[in-house]
């Protein structure tokens, strides 16, 4: 459990992040900003995600988030290959 005070701090950041990535991905010049942007948004989702998990102490939603970082992570390693035109 943590104070009510600090989520609502951290929401609020969260919030802001996923504000400047959704400006990056309407003004990125490349694919790979506009790649950034979506993975910023969807780590800001599963960081707001356990932030809630904490404040209600919901156990289970720990293993979600562990899960959802893996494919998070391998989804940044495919999108940066395909990115570099399958070079490694």
């Amino acid at each position: 459990m943590i104070p009510v005070s600090v989520a609502i701090i951290v929401g609020v950041l969260l919030v802001a992040a996923v504000a400047l990535a959704v400006v990056r991905i309407v003004r990125g010049p490349t694919p790979g900003d506009t790649a950034v942007a979506g993975d910023l948004i969807f780590f800001a989702f599963v960081g707001l995600v356990a932030v809630l998990a904490l404040l209600f102490g919901i156990v289970a939603a720990l293993d979600i988030i562990l899960i959802a970082t893996v494919l998070g992570f391998l989804s940044v390693l495919s999108l940066a290959r395909l990115l570099q035109g399958g070079r490694r």
